[in-house]
């Protein structure tokens, strides 16, 4: 995969609980620890469709589920990867 969406947290809570709701609203997602290129320490993120930025972000806001981030990382020809937040 050359690119992905990922949202990030600083609990592992908080993303077991979101994987969960997003299942919920049948968004395709799985979970995966945080890229060490938006973290060094340990985490877990969830990883979801570009198509359902908005719908995520709307579960996030309207269950209080603190996050840390929502990126998008790709993946470069040299093999390194690009990360930008946003949300």
């Amino acid at each position: 995969m050359n690119e992905m969406y990922i949202v990030s947290f600083n609990s592992t809570h908080h993303a077991i609980r979101s994987d969960k709701l997003f299942g919920e609203k049948n968004i395709t997602c799985t979970t995966l620890p945080t890229p060490r290129e938006i973290t060094a320490s340990c985490g877990i993120s969830v990883r979801f469709l570009e198509k359902d930025i908005e719908i995520v972000k709307e579960i996030l806001s309207s269950n209080n589920i603190e996050y840390k981030g929502i990126y998008n990382i790709k993946k470069l020809a040299d093999g390194k990867k690009e990360v930008s937040q946003i949300g």
